[in-house]
């Protein structure tokens, strides 16, 4: 049987990035999940917006740029975007703004799935959904509607009565509302037709609705007829259950369970989204609330993204990162990178975070930061013949403190199993195995040969984050 910290665990890996370890008291302390809840809800009412503060040039600018300008110009775009990137990361893994928000922030992210190239679109877009993350799903999707980076991604801005564009109706309901087998290719060419003239200004990222390039015309779609436009279409899709049903199977897979997935538990969740309006934080309270959310099978089941990855040994380890360029090479090697999905369909997740240049680089990458590990490997989307040394492209040094001020009166027979319980989230009877295993490797002599307690904490830790296990919460 579960105790009370073991849930609270699984609640912070699943609803946050994870439990510091200046919070390991709370787990003892906390009485109930109930109040834990209540804390994470309470903590994620702060919205941490990103500055805007781009110095873009105008349109007459741009028009009197030479090509090595707008080369320059284009350089200082992707430089922009990766301190955004960086900024994120970083506020992810702060205590005081990586709370739930953040992570609903990340969800949707990967639900509207979109690459931003444009550092101020990019800025506006994870602004909307941070505002949004929680609240309702209409408002939500129909800001990402009137998205800039949004419409430009999906050509809405060519999208004009003369010759409608379907991306952005198709991806609507294909990937964003009530998912496949619930519309029809006409319902894409009337929504389509609905949603011309939405754009937007290309410098500011403004939207703006033309007048002259919208469809007035009678439209049917999902068997209603109407001279609809773009938000009439949004309600006719959310009037109906699937769409709570599609959003609903999402929520369960990416926060409960991503290969077991419980027929009747994403009802409920369905019933609880549809019923409150697609209340956001109704539907994640409910499912946080729920006995089901905390049994064996959903402990330890899913694979951390690399984002997942990354953010959690940063909050475990209170990792100060010398440059950006370790955080963003930790995505690129893992296989993720804020702002850049592979497609509209935004990551695939499970078990494709794992291949062999993956993995060798999640279970070193302990050793990387306590200079204890040095491989090459190959890199994806690089030349087959470049291979890099991971460590080197890692400056980053570990603050221990917290972790050693935790378990400092642990008795040293015990620190293995009290620092995996920390450590690892599995289920308790794989983790009763993992404390024997631990006995009786190489690990438990590395430890041994630590000097005092804070080496034998050091070592143990390395050796834990280390683990296959490691990569699941």
């Amino acid at each position: 049987m579960k105790s009370t910290p073991q849930k609270i665990q699984h609640l912070y890996w699943r609803a946050e990035f994870g439990i510091l370890p200046k919070d390991i008291e709370m787990l003892n302390t906390t009485k109930n999940i109930e109040s834990a809840v209540k804390q994470i809800f309470q903590r994620a009412k702060s919205i941490h917006k990103f500055s805007n503060d781009f110095d873009m040039p105008s349109l007459s600018e741009m028009k009197d740029m030479d090509k090595k300008d707008k080369k320059e110009l284009r350089k200082a775009a992707r430089q922009d975007v990766r301190e955004l990137n960086v900024e994120w990361i970083e506020q992810m893994a702060n205590p005081q703004k990586g709370t739930l928000r953040e992570k609903m922030t990340f969800f949707w992210h990967g639900h509207f799935a979109c690459e931003l190239k444009n550092p101020l679109f990019a800025v506006q877009q994870i602004n909307t959904i941070k505002k949004h993350a929680l609240g309702n799903f209409k408002d939500l999707v129909l800001a990402i509607a009137k998205d800039a980076a949004m419409i430009l991604y999906l050509n809405n801005q060519q999208n004009k009565k003369q010759s409608p564009n379907e991306n952005f109706a198709r991806e609507l309901m294909e990937l964003f509302t009530i998912g496949r087998g619930n519309y029809t290719e006409n319902d894409v060419k009337e929504g389509a037709r609905a949603f011309t003239g939405w754009s937007t200004n290309r410098l500011t990222g403004e939207f703006q609705f033309r007048e002259r390039q919208h469809d007035e015309g009678k439209k049917t779609f999902m068997g209603k007829t109407g001279n609809f436009d773009g938000t009439d279409i949004i309600d006719i899709i959310l009037s109906k259950k699937e769409t709570a049903h599609f959003i609903a199977t999402k929520i369960y897979h990416f926060f409960v369970n991503e290969n077991n997935i419980n027929s009747k538990q994403v009802d409920e969740l369905t019933d609880v989204f549809f019923n409150s309006e697609y209340d956001i934080e109704k539907t994640m309270k409910h499912l946080f609330s729920q006995d089901w959310f905390y049994d064996d099978k959903h402990i330890g089941s899913k694979i951390k993204s690399p984002v997942e990855f990354l953010v959690g040994i940063m909050r475990t380890l209170d990792l100060d990162f010398k440059n950006e360029d370790g955080i963003l090479f930790t995505q690129k090697a893992l296989g993720q990178i804020l702002f850049r999905p592979p497609n509209v369909a935004g990551w695939q997740g499970g078990k494709a975070w794992i291949d062999n240049a993956t993995l060798l680089v999640r279970l070193n990458y302990a050793g990387y930061i306590f200079n204890q590990a040095e491989v090459e490997i190959d890199i994806k989307d690089e030349p087959e013949t470049r291979k890099i040394r991971v460590g080197r492209k890692i400056d980053v040094s570990a603050n221990l403190n917290p972790l050693i001020k935790s378990f400092q009166k642990i008795d040293s027979k015990d620190l293995a199993k009290e620092l995996s319980d920390f450590l690892i989230q599995i289920p308790s009877d794989s983790k009763k195995e993992l404390d024997k295993i631990l006995q009786k490797t190489a690990f438990e002599k590395y430890a041994n040969a630590a000097t005092n307690q804070n080496e034998k904490i050091k070592a143990w830790t390395v050796s834990i984050l280390s683990l296959p296990e490691y990569q699941m919460c």
